[in-house]
């Protein structure tokens, strides 16, 4: 494993040396952990090109968290290997090199630091057990607690042969934590990041809000809020989405001046009608793409949704006369890093 890491490095080297001139260098940065079991993080390139010493890369959801305390769905890129949810975990343990890392965007390791991961099972009826060492359980509020357990619990799902989850530590099944969460297994995804009112309510759905840490990287936040129970659950969520976030420090790609006119579904295509105040609003193409995928993902959480369609006042953009183009398909993630 020493050997691979001098490798690897040798290899970052060159490049850097090579490209130094070129003021790409952080954009090629790869970073390689400390574990002795060679274990690596790898980051897609800032110019949109996958950077890698090994091409063997999966692309994988992990959960981190901002310091308002929302957890955020990212994309990374690691390498494909024997037991890779386990090796997904081991990308959202705290750490000075993970946490370099994503400062870059903001956000922050999830994962209390020195935890280890003893062992992982997955039935065949999708059930894991993951069973972490005591440091598992060293946070210091309630906030960090529900988060640790969501986001182990939203990663690993991520994985199609996962549905459920048991925690454990030092070989014994979770119940209720030291700050009330309860942890008893099996888990399944729900409630995140969820307001007040959706606790006390059984009908909600999740909204793609957005935030930044920085001021300069943007991310997508999925919000679990409250709707009536009595309107369709999509045509609820849009509504939240186009009305905005009630919480300070997000918002959303919806322009100001552009409404939600109706929603059709047709053969698993959702038919969103806009209505914007001036056509001008809409004219941008960066403008319109935003918009679009705010709307998609918000959309694609109904399993049963192929495609979103943005009509504008009832009329596809060419027949508005608006001279972009318009994107094919939903977004398979939220962000990518």
């Amino acid at each position: 494993m020493k050997l691979k890491k001098i490798l690897v490095l040798s290899i970052v080297l060159v490049l850097a040396l090579s490209l130094s001139g070129c003021g790409v260098f952080d954009s090629m940065r790869n970073v390689i952990s400390e574990d002795d079991d060679g274990f690596e993080i790898v980051r897609s390139g800032e110019d949109g090109a996958e950077v890698a010493v090994n091409a063997n890369l999966r692309d994988t959801v992990l959960y981190y968290q901002n310091e308002t305390g929302y957890l955020i769905p990212v994309k990374r890129q690691i390498p494909w290997e024997e037991g890779i949810a386990k090796a997904a975990l081991k990308n959202m343990i705290d750490s000075a090199v993970v946490r370099e890392d994503l400062s870059l965007i903001g956000l922050e390791p999830i994962i209390p630091a020195g935890t280890q991961i003893r062992g992982m099972s997955i039935s065949e009826q999708g059930l894991c057990k993951v069973n972490f060492t005591s440091e598992f359980l060293n946070y210091d509020n309630q906030t960090a607690e529900e988060n640790l357990v969501r986001a182990v619990v939203y990663t690993l799902t991520e994985f199609p042969t996962i549905d459920e989850v048991v925690l454990m530590v030092d070989d014994k099944e979770l119940t209720k934590l030291k700050f009330g969460t309860d942890a008893t297994g099996p888990l399944t995804r729900g409630d995140i990041n969820a307001t007040a009112q959706a606790r006390a309510t059984d009908s909600d759905v999740v909204v793609y809000y957005k935030s930044t840490s920085n001021g300069i990287y943007e991310y997508y936040v999925p919000v679990t809020v409250p709707v009536n129970a009595d309107e369709s659950e999509m045509y609820s969520a849009l509504e939240k989405l186009f009305i905005g976030p009630e919480s300070a420090g997000l918002y959303t790609d919806i322009p100001e001046g552009v409404y939600l006119g109706g929603l059709e579904i047709i053969e698993n295509v959702a038919y969103v009608d806009v209505l914007p105040q001036s056509l001008d609003i809409l004219s941008d193409q960066s403008t319109f793409d935003k918009m679009s995928k705010n709307i998609a993902l918000t959309v694609a959480q109904f399993n049963d949704i192929s495609n979103v369609e943005i009509l504008i006042d009832g009329m596809t953009v060419q027949q508005a006369g608006l001279d972009i183009l318009k994107p094919d398909t939903i977004p398979v993630f939220a962000n990518e890093f």
